[in-house]
């Protein structure tokens, strides 16, 4: 029996209009860093004018702490965890690290080949921890748009060229990148200059600006002023302390947490999800006998709290020194200076420049910290000079990326 109308309407056909895809990669294992710069990246590109679909692959369990924004899931990989040594070994899973790096990069790879993204934005590891984005860089590769992502200190220069050679990351950035994005200031760290870059990778590189903290206020789930709140701060003044993870920031909490406030300041210590238990309960009990001083476990948006301080003393990531520079607030940085020259080398170009102030781990005491936090600050006003426009120029560049010829390999 044949129903009227049922021979014109013709084959069914999909009435959703397809959304630019979006993949970013990032290995994560140490700390939650990458995590957060591509979560903040995603919120960027998933909201308008972009409106993109993005899937977010991450190599930290961690990842179900934040909240996702709209338009954005995540894929997270079993873990892997850096040793003192800088070696990679499993975090969590019984297995060996050559079954662990197979299983993460067939997942990856399935996931890109069923997802198909149009452009595959990859943190700071051009082939992906142990190389497991190789088989998927070569499948991908006439089908969609590489972005290499590079914060804007990696390491010391001779630790990055030894690195990169052992790696080959210049033979896969030639092979399959089109782009590279750094999200940092030429002026402040040239990032081209200090690694020396072939003149051919060179041309590819491509300075954003650092990436403005403040959206994140806008947007993120309520949970961290909540959180804030739970305190019972009043309407004080407020020094905060970030450790970031707090895997290897457990002297500077404990530092802090005996240094002498300024009178009428609150303190507040965020220790992560890193640090141990045992750690955080003595900084816990510190905190019971000091009325003015709070203990925090986590913040999935530190930036509240960045917000709502009138001082700052923290380790020298690159998000946290994002958030210092984005709000403006008088920063005392205690870099990490192993295993990496990272942290230092940022916080040393910060400091000759003015925006911010060190104290290097040799000299971290809570006298320090006491007469740190009592001198006179002066604001910042959101460090005029620094550019900050990171988040608006990668908006800007994936709409134009849309339709434009793949990178082929020579």
């Amino acid at each position: 029996m044949v129903f009227p109308g049922a021979l014109s309407r013709g084959p069914r056909r999909e009435s959703r209009i397809r959304k630019t895809r979006i993949a970013l990669y990032s290995h994560d294992t140490m700390g939650l860093g990458h995590m957060r710069r591509n979560l903040l990246i995603a919120q960027t590109l998933a909201a308008p004018p972009v409106g993109a679909s993005i899937l977010m692959i991450a190599g930290a369990c961690e990842i179900g702490k934040f909240t996702l924004p709209a338009g954005v899931d995540c894929l997270s990989l079993p873990s892997l965890c850096k040793k003192p040594d800088g070696e990679y070994d499993s975090r969590t899973l019984d297995v060996s690290l050559q079954e662990l790096s197979s299983l993460r990069a067939r997942t990856i790879h399935a996931a890109l080949e069923s997802f198909r993204p149009d452009i595959l934005i990859v943190d700071k590891v051009p082939r992906g921890a142990l190389g497991e984005l190789d088989q998927s860089l070569a499948s991908l590769q006439s089908k969609t748009h590489f972005v290499l992502g590079l914060r804007d200190v990696l390491d010391s220069p001779e630790n990055v060229r030894r690195e990169w050679a052992r790696s080959e990351n210049f033979k896969a950035i030639r092979k399959f990148y089109g782009v590279i994005w750094v999200y940092g200031d030429r002026e402040i760290y040239d990032l081209v200059k200090e690694y020396h870059f072939p003149i051919d990778v060179a041309r590819k590189v491509r300075f954003l600006g650092y990436l403005d903290q403040r959206p994140r206020l806008q947007t993120s789930s309520p949970m961290s002023r909540e959180v804030i709140a739970s305190l019972r701060v009043p309407d004080a003044p407020l020094a905060g302390c970030l450790v970031g993870g707090g895997q290897d920031g457990v002297e500077l909490a404990q530092i802090f947490a005996r240094a002498e406030l300024p009178r009428d300041f609150y303190g507040v210590i965020v220790t992560g999800p890193f640090m141990s238990g045992e750690i955080r309960r003595s900084l816990e009990l510190l905190a019971m006998s000091n009325p003015r001083l709070r203990v925090i476990k986590f913040l999935s948006e530190p930036s509240h709290l960045v917000a709502r301080a009138d001082r700052l003393v923290s380790m020298g990531g690159y998000n946290t020194s994002c958030e210092a520079l984005s709000f403006g607030i008088p920063w005392l940085v205690v870099p990490r200076t192993a295993p990496r020259s990272e942290q230092l080398l940022r916080a040393k170009r910060l400091n000759e420049l003015g925006f911010a102030d060190i104290l290097l781990p040799d000299q971290l005491t809570p006298e320090a910290i006491t007469n740190w936090l009592g001198r006179e600050h002066v604001e910042r006003k959101n460090c005029p000079g620094v550019d900050l426009n990171g988040l608006s120029r990668v908006s800007v560049l994936v709409q134009a990326m849309d339709g434009c010829e793949r990178v082929s390999s020579p």
